[in-house]
């Protein structure tokens, strides 16, 4: 494992030379400089996994290097040192963004205890971003034509606001991949999205799976338990084939969205919740409410918004963005080499009516990474793709 890189910012050199020897021996690199302002420029130069910096020091102190940081939308951990400090001097610091807050002399246990931590936490931070990177990847709405710019435009104008959009389409056509985008636009973007699969769930288990149940309610009811409102509370509530809902459900559905309440399944006590809701569905409401099967007033409290997401088949210019978006991405995944379509695989792809729409194509880009060599040809797609 790479050692971790450490910089010193403390002006007086006896102390920089102790703490250099100390810790570039526990296996730290470090760098060191003698006020604030040369610190500041080094961390603008230079990526650090830790900064140990003295409060008290000529030119520019350590407060204002850890505020001018924070500022900058770096994330390296500060351990702040003082040889005068103060309860109010550690508090201070640590609210204005530092890890820690250690006296001069540092206890040498502590100190290497409290770098160590923050070091992890910088880690953890640095994976944490990765990993939202890569969802963020896995959710993008990917195509330029038309109809997918619209979607773009729409999503733009809506997403500020907490009206409620009803998404429709096939499956497979990224309505997710909507409600995603919609929320992550929302000033509700740091709140949770919760997603619920309304066709998944049996129908004598989605009022618990939405509103939450009390102990001893049913049977199986052995300890109280939130539902997905009250979980999204502050967020989104992405509720996903609400055609399969039942008649009951979406009863105690619309009374939440009526009234902004909840009531737990065995419970008595009324919840407030604030949830901005986004459904999806591959059906035909209305055709479903002329049918008794969806209530016409739930229908519209949910489609304030109205969004249709496309087939494949009607956006096939799309077909070579997504299957090269698709291919990079598997390959990533698989930890594989690059593979590359030609043109001619590419022509062969966008001929296909792709009932399974976005879904069918990803499948078929992930069997033809594993069973193709580097460059996947139109002979490919015509062995592979049936």
């Amino acid at each position: 494992m790479a050692s971790k890189k450490l910089l010193i910012i403390d002006d007086e050199p006896a102390i920089r030379r102790t703490l250099k020897d100390i810790l570039e021996n526990e296996d730290y690199q470090v760098e060191d400089a003698a006020d604030g302002a040369e610190g500041l420029k080094r961390i603008q130069e230079n990526e650090y996994d830790v900064v140990l910096c003295d409060i008290k020091m000529p030119k520019m102190d350590g407060i204002e290097v850890l505020e001018k940081v924070i500022a900058s939308g770096q994330d390296v951990p500060f351990v702040m040192i003082s040889g005068h400090g103060t309860i109010d001097t550690a508090v201070d610091a640590i609210k204005k963004g530092a890890y820690d807050y250690i006296s001069k002399p540092p206890d040498l246990n502590r100190l290497l205890v409290t770098l160590r931590n923050a070091t992890d936490k910088a880690s953890l931070v640095t994976e944490t971003k990765r990993l939202k990177k890569k969802v963020s990847k896995k959710y993008e709405m990917i195509g330029e034509s038309k109809a997918i710019n619209g979607i773009r435009e729409m999503i733009d104008k809506v997403a500020g606001t907490d009206a409620r959009v009803l998404i429709t389409g096939e499956n497979g056509t990224g309505k997710e991949l909507v409600a995603r985008s919609l929320h992550e636009k929302s000033t509700r973007s740091k709140a949770p999205m919760i997603e619920v699969n309304c066709a998944a769930i049996p129908s004598e288990l989605i009022e618990s799976q939405l509103f939450g149940h009390e102990k001893g309610a049913f049977t199986s009811a052995i300890k109280q338990k939130k539902g997905d409102f009250e979980l999204a509370d502050g967020g989104t509530l992405f509720l996903d084939e609400i055609g399969d809902m039942s008649l009951s459900a979406q009863a105690k559905v619309l009374r939440a969205l009526q009234e902004n309440k909840i009531t737990r399944v065995g419970g008595d006590k009324e919840i407030k919740v604030n949830v901005r809701v986004i459904a999806a569905t591959n059906k035909n409401l209305k055709k479903e409410i002329e049918e008794g099967e969806f209530r016409e007033d739930l229908y519209h409290r949910l489609g304030v918004i109205l969004i249709q997401v496309p087939a494949l088949r009607d956006r096939k210019d799309d077909i070579p963005l997504l299957a090269n978006h698709f291919i990079e991405m598997i390959c990533e995944e698989h930890g594989m080499p690059a593979k590359e379509f030609d043109s001619g695989a590419l022509k062969a792809l966008q001929g296909f009516d792709w009932t399974g729409n976005i879904r069918e194509l990803r499948n078929v880009v992930e069997r033809l990474v594993i069973l193709c060599d580097k460059k996947i040809t139109a002979k490919d797609i015509e062995t592979f793709v049936k």
